[in-house]
């Protein structure tokens, strides 16, 4: 069973493929772009929300951060106050009342100093003479022991001696003071209904080091997040929870964060926001290290994009609406456009069944179709003629193929010629005549296979060979041929008989006018650059004396002008020929790429 093409559920007439293509190649773009650009509005609108309300929990963040560090200076501060160190250090120097009545003096003007936009901040002083002062009034009798048993816990094993204020007395593995995110609100609870307190627990030491108290600072951190969250938006809910995800604060009774957001929070602590698909919010939150608390801010998903979401509906019920009319009238005009194409294309086919020996009229036609059919009639005019010139190239190309099959008779007779004179001087017992013919019918052979254009460097060898194996009896072995060359360019490709016009002219018209002994050398190369280079030299009568001897010539030589232009049509301008007057002699130079190629050895199975 073939597949069926989809090219058949395309629509074959104009006007409908100009409707799809403007549905799929304008209408659908435009509209996927458009919906990823309102993608891209929200993600920017739920990034730019999510910075503003990561900026307003940093902030949160400093503040609270401001009243830890306000907490250590008024520790410094009770530190450096004589009369409470006094107090602290010698309670029978004044009566009990009068001792608490100073030292909640002063933790009533610590409030109004440095906690004025939080005044839930509690103190409490212990001395080591069993005496406890606070900032607030409990219910209860304040009892020593349990305070002392608090302070151990925080600040680590102490060796209290009854009476003795020694710094030596307390072991070196002491903490002087510590940070503790969740102190159990025992004594507070009818003051705060937080059950936790942020506590900073600390020995107090004079100028000497010697510690002779005990302080507690604690920050009633559910009041102060109520009080940084009075002119917060209604929409949105806050929540302050610790490391392993329990809720500490929160701005509202019911907002409630769900495991799975807690778990990722403390698994991305340094990512800053998150969406909540489950509760369609956008969760924005800061790491508090110190403390390992998390200030977390949940925003509802639908308050963000309310305004947004109706723009984008009107939006789209606009362009929608536009593009319907639109598209209704470029369908009218496609069809305006169209009709006359139809029109056109019947006349074509009328022409073409008359082998375009018609011409359409163009009375009927307006406008573009008017200068198409004018052009359509040029085109058939100009078809006609080029027809005409066609079928007369091709007479003359029949011609020239008729007298190049004729020339081809001479070569060939003459080949068969030499075989039949080869043959007559083997029986004759003339080798030297045999051996000419031998070398003369490989010359022949190679030139008749035009088929080939570049041949192996040694078979360009070998034809040099045979051509020297007949100028050698020719001119009596007055000369002698070196060649040089590397075995492992045997196989370089170069232009076939690129060499032997270059032997030719170095016997011919060096060597050959010479008295003495002429001396041919043939050097082939590689270069580092790529390129193969070819020389013949001799030490013949030179350049000028060869010029001077071709003008009593008639017939002009054209064998370096044959080989030159052989190399510019094979190699485009890659190759390069020189003829250098050495004095004595001449070297003639040319350079072509190297290539090179392995010979296909076909191995026969027995």
């Amino acid at each position: 069973m073939t597949k069926p093409d989809w090219k058949t559920f395309l629509p074959h007439k104009l006007r409908y493929r100009l409707f799809g293509a403007f549905v799929v190649l304008i209408l659908l773009p435009f509209s996927v772009l458009n919906v990823y650009n309102y993608g891209q509005i929200e993600s920017l609108v739920e990034q730019k929300i999510s910075e503003q309300s990561h900026e307003q929990l940093v902030q949160m963040y400093g503040s609270l951060e401001d009243q830890m560090s306000i907490a250590f200076k008024t520790l410094i501060f009770l530190e450096q106050d004589s009369a409470v160190r006094n107090a602290l250090t010698s309670p029978d120097n004044r009566s009990p009342l009068e001792n608490k009545s100073l030292v909640e003096e002063k933790f009533k003007m610590i409030n109004n100093s440095f906690f004025l936009y939080n005044p839930s901040v509690y103190f409490t002083l212990l001395d080591f003479h069993d005496n406890v002062y606070t900032s607030y009034l409990p219910k209860k009798a304040l009892a020593y022991g349990p305070y002392r048993e608090q302070f151990r816990k925080h600040l680590g094993e102490m060796t209290f001696i009854e009476g003795n204020t020694d710094s030596n007395s307390f072991p070196a593995e002491e903490l002087l003071y510590r940070w503790d995110a969740r102190d159990t609100n025992h004594v507070l609870r009818e003051l705060s209904s937080s059950p936790y307190l942020l506590s900073l627990y600390a020995y107090m030491k004079d100028s000497g080091g010697k510690r002779y108290g005990m302080a507690r600072i604690s920050i009633d951190y559910s009041y102060w997040f109520q009080s940084m969250l009075k002119d917060s938006q209604s929409n949105q809910e806050y929540f302050l929870i610790t490391g392993n995800g329990e809720t500490i604060a929160r701005s509202s009774e019911k907002a409630v964060l769900s495991p799975d957001v807690t778990r990722e929070i403390a698994l991305h602590p340094a990512e800053a926001y998150l969406t909540d698909n489950d509760s369609d919010t956008l969760i924005n939150y800061v790491y508090i290290e110190s403390l390992d608390w998390y200030m977390v801010n949940r925003i509802p998903l639908a308050v963000l994009f309310t305004e947004i979401s109706g723009l984008k509906q009107r939006y789209f019920l606009t362009f929608f609406g536009f593009t319907a009319a639109f598209v209704l009238m470029a369908f009218m005009i496609s069809a305006t456009f169209t009709r006359p194409l139809s029109h056109l294309q019947n006349q074509m086919k009328e022409v073409v069944r008359k082998n375009l020996k018609v011409r359409i009229p163009e009375g009927r036609s307006r406008g573009e179709v008017l200068e198409l059919t004018r052009t359509f009639n040029t085109m058939l005019d100009d078809a006609n003629q080029m027809i005409n010139r066609l079928k007369a190239e091709e007479r003359q190309k029949e011609a020239v193929h008729f007298h190049m099959l004729l020339a081809q008779m001479n070569p060939h007779f003459l080949l068969n010629t030499l075989n039949t004179m080869k043959w007559s001087a083997i029986r004759s017992g003339n080798e030297e005549i045999s051996e000419m013919c031998v070398s003369l019918g490989k010359l022949l052979e190679v030139s008749l296979n035009s088929q080939v254009e570049l041949v192996y460097l040694k078979d360009e060898i070998e034809l040099v060979q045979a051509y020297l194996h007949i100028q050698r009896i020719r001119y009596r072995d007055s000369f002698e041929v070196t060649c040089e060359f590397d075995d492992k360019l045997e196989y370089a490709l170069v232009p076939k008989l690129s060499l032997q016009p270059l032997v030719e002219n170095a016997i011919h018209h060096g060597v050959g006018p010479l008295e003495q002994l002429g001396q041919i050398r043939i050097s082939i190369y590689r270069q580092d650059t790529g390129k193969l280079m070819l020389e013949v030299a001799d030490n013949g009568i030179g350049m000028e004396e060869s010029r001077r001897q071709q003008m009593t010539r008639t017939r002009p030589g054209i064998g370096l002008s044959n080989l030159k232009e052989r190399l510019r049509l094979l190699f485009k301008g890659q190759s390069e020929l020189e003829v250098i007057d050495t004095k004595p002699g001449t070297l003639v130079r040319f350079s072509i790429p190297f290539l090179l190629s392995t010979p296909y050895l076909q191995k026969r199975s027995d």
